[in-house]
């Protein structure tokens, strides 16, 4: 295990849920105007440290910044995450013609320059930048339902679609770990859509292919998919090379414990939802009720299932870190 998430799992009551868009709060800016400025991104990231205590920085969990490098339509909103409107490809036969752009391209640039910001910012925990999976990225250049029918009738089109968005993502990580990265965390949902034998074919090689690139000694991965039948696919994920897999609130997280190494952290998994839409009361609840269904295992930390949206409650947020803590007291 190394260094980085030794230290993590040592103080587990700085926890690390997927807490970034509801910034906007703090600074009281739109979630448009944080996707747009690279600055603004570090020094939201840095308003989270100052506020919570996180065991490690976030970038923003923004879906969509890797298939606008690739040339898709992206729906842009005030107060929204920005969504893919629509892919690049209208043929899977057409992944043959698709360029792989480069590192910098529409807004990855700036997502890699707020990394760098915030490093200079944050000095005192781990910055993690995010990303989109291969199989996810692919699923939103061309389109998701019949990309996963294309796996049965045009399997060969789709592994080239997959070798491209590979290329991109193993770029793209190189250049977050260049400006100072201590890690990363890939948000693969869509695999978790997948049967298990074509999440071994069209999702896992691709994503080990990914980690076994940018993996050293220092560097964190993490693999997050909130896709509830990842359940069934653990075997898979324990050979990817991932240090933290990070679970949805859909997923058994005892088949995890079950399934995966002992020296694979385990985080997960408050439904995220809960966050804009509970009481104080109900997210110390619901802390409790994770808490004491998984802390008995030594790899377990304690997270939002996914992303806290950017309109959630900061009461409700205050009330889960103040909840941490006091169970790990």
């Amino acid at each position: 295990m190394k260094n980085k998430v030794k230290a993590l799992l040592a103080n587990k009551d700085k926890t690390v849920p997927i807490l970034s868009f509801p910034s906007v709060q703090l600074l009281g800016i739109s979630v448009n105007e944080l996707i747009s400025s690279s600055q603004t991104q570090a020094e939201a990231m840095a308003a989270i440290c100052k506020r919570c205590a996180v065991g490690a920085s976030l970038n923003m969990m923004d879906l969509s910044v890797e298939a606008e490098a690739f040339g898709a339509g992206i729906r842009f909103f005030e107060d929204e995450i920005p969504t893919v409107e629509s892919g690049c490809i209208d043929d899977i036969s057409d992944a043959v013609n698709i360029a792989v752009p480069k590192v910098g391209d529409a807004r990855t640039g700036i997502y890699i320059d707020g990394v760098k910001q915030a490093k200079e910012l944050i000095t005192d925990r781990p910055v993690f930048c995010g990303i989109i999976g291969p199989y996810s990225l692919a699923g939103r250049l061309f389109d998701m339902s019949e990309l996963m029918m294309e796996c049965y009738e045009s399997p060969e089109d789709v592994k080239i679609l997959l070798s491209k968005t590979t290329e991109f993502l193993i770029s793209y990580v190189k250049a977050f770990k260049a400006v100072g990265a201590d890690g990363v965390i890939m948000a693969e949902p869509a695999a978790g859509l997948l049967s298990p034998a074509l999440a071994e074919e069209f999702s896992m090689p691709y994503v080990k292919k990914i980690f076994d690139e940018i993996a050293d000694d220092d560097f964190i991965i993490c693999y997050h998919n909130c896709g509830n039948s990842v359940q069934d696919m653990f075997d898979l994920v324990a050979e990817l090379g991932a240090d933290i897999v990070h679970l949805g609130n859909a997923v058994d997280m005892k088949k995890a414990f079950e399934n995966l190494p002992s020296d694979m952290v385990v985080m997960g998994n408050i439904d995220p939802v809960l966050f804009k839409s509970a009481t104080p009361e109900e997210i110390r609840a619901e802390v409790c009720r994770v808490y004491n269904e998984y802390s008995r295992y030594e790899n377990f930390m304690i997270s939002s299932g996914c992303d806290i949206p950017a309109e959630s409650k900061w009461e409700n947020i205050d009330a889960y870190f103040e909840m941490v803590k006091e169970l790990y007291a």
